[in-house]
């Protein structure tokens, strides 16, 4: 069960993810990005993202445990 889930949800981002999205083109550069590069804060964004995501995904397998545990009940 866990690995299907896994393959599914694997196969899902990495649609997501290879699909070229283009929906705002600006003619500049956008400057809050540019900022946070600047100063460094870009690295303090990608790892609060990352926390979330690896939260997420820890929550989800302790939850599938759960559930199989209960199944098997």
């Amino acid at each position: 069960m866990l690995k299907s889930c896994f393959v599914t949800f694997l196969c899902a981002a990495l649609l997501l993810f290879c699909l070229p999205v283009f929906a705002q083109m600006p003619n500049e550069p956008v400057q809050m990005a540019d900022g946070l590069r600047a100063n460094g804060k870009i690295w303090v964004v990608v790892a609060v993202v990352f926390t979330i995501i690896a939260g997420l995904f820890i929550y989800l397998i302790n939850l599938d445990r759960k559930l199989t545990a209960l199944e098997k009940k």
